[in-house]
């Protein structure tokens, strides 16, 4: 756990015993030298359209890749959901100008 939130003075008060060993064990772990292994991104596939569209508008790509990798993530899940090829390029075709915007 990496934080812990309150919502009155009162529970600090009544979790004090319990906060302050969690600050001791945080003081152990850290003269121990020990990190803390963090989940791995995965790689997500660039739709066939998606990946059209980029090679017509340079412009479209550099957009999209100067995007967050969670923010070209939700638009790659967003385009690729429908079955049909025609109405995944009928979503790029609206998101298209979204993107160029720099706009999630």
């Amino acid at each position: 756990m990496r934080q812990i939130r309150f919502t009155d003075f009162q529970e600090i008060v009544e979790m004090k015993p319990i906060l302050k060993a969690y600050i001791y064990q945080a003081i152990e772990v850290e003269k121990a030298g020990l990190k803390v292994e963090l989940k791995k991104h995965e790689e997500y596939i660039i739709p066939e359209e998606l990946q059209n569209k980029f090679e017509e508008i340079p412009a479209l790509k550099t957009s999209f890749e100067a995007f967050t990798p969670g923010r070209q993530r939700v638009y790659i899940l967003h385009y690729s959901q429908p079955k049909q090829s025609k109405t995944r390029g009928s979503r790029g075709e609206k998101c298209m100008q979204q993107i160029l915007n720099g706009k999630g």
